[in-house]
């Protein structure tokens, strides 16, 4: 397992210093959103061109660091034409870039059938979800001409948001260019958490795999929900997940998510203690 951070939960500054603060603090690679992160210059799509993707990869190279995940998590189910024209344009444009880049994966969630991006009942339908499956073929196809892999993350209030949804995307899509982003405490909400073990057996079962990618975080339940929080600090159990990468998934990027500059390295150290230890 290669243990890395997201790259705009560093404390802001540019690239290059981030990515020297993750190497000192002990990371091998970065999921990094390029708006969330770069500011002293345009990363529009116009912007990404091969040198941009040369340039950054010799930056990542430079500090030890593999780039993981390149985030493009724009909601494919969006119901306004001219903002899917937009988004369309978005993911191709990071699609190709991740290709001359380096990157592992190009990763996104499942979004909702609205504008808002916010979870509504019609989200976990049947309906919702084919739709998800027609606007997501051009993305994977797409990836498979220029030799990307497309990561999807299930997510509960998403319309993929559980195991069993997640395989009948795989399944429909057929495509070895389209994987999973596997992060468990996106599979969880306050009405299924005291399931967690048997959400996250289902999930390493039926879509083991094809899991490109392990995001990790912790969990804490409030009056409204969960919410997120660093490895270590919540009511997570890792035990299984990690026997999982460890016995099946050499070297797989594990990204850790909800850190702050504070304790990132204590999370890091949590996690890699508790793998070692397997």
């Amino acid at each position: 397992m290669q243990l890395g951070i997201r790259l705009h939960d560093i404390k802001k500054a540019p690239l290059e210093e981030r990515l020297a603060i993750a190497k000192e603090q002990g990371f091998r690679c970065g999921h990094i959103a390029l708006s969330k992160v770069i500011s002293e210059y345009s990363v529009d799509d116009g912007a990404l061109t091969p040198g941009l993707a040369m340039y950054l990869r010799k930056q990542f190279a430079k500090y030890d660091q593999d780039v993981a995940v390149l985030g493009c998590y724009l909601n494919l189910t969006n119901p306004n034409p001219e903002t899917m024209k937009k988004t369309y344009a978005r993911y191709m444009a990071n699609i190709r870039f991740a290709s001359m880049l380096g990157a592992g994966v190009v990763g996104t969630e499942t979004g909702a059938c609205n504008e808002e991006y916010k979870f509504e009942p019609f989200s976990h339908s049947e309906e919702a979800l084919d739709i998800f499956i027609e606007r997501v073929k051009p993305v994977v196809k797409y990836a498979e001409q220029m030799g990307v892999i497309f990561a999807i993350e299930p997510v509960y209030k998403h319309i993929v948001c559980n195991p069993k949804r997640a395989r009948k995307v795989l399944d429909a899509i057929d495509s070895p260019n389209l994987q999973i982003i596997f992060d468990p405490v996106n599979l969880l909400d306050k009405s299924n958490y005291e399931q967690r073990d048997e959400i996250f057996a289902e999930a390493m079962e039926l879509l083991g795999k094809d899991i490109a990618v392990l995001h990790l975080k912790d969990f804490v339940v409030t009056e409204k929900g969960l919410d997120s929080v660093a490895c270590g600090t919540g009511q997570m159990r890792y035990e299984e997940i990690l026997r999982f990468v460890k016995t099946g998934k050499p070297y797989m990027h594990a990204t850790l998510e909800n850190t702050n500059p504070d304790n990132a390295v204590i999370a890091r150290k949590f996690i890699q203690d508790i793998y070692d230890g397997i």
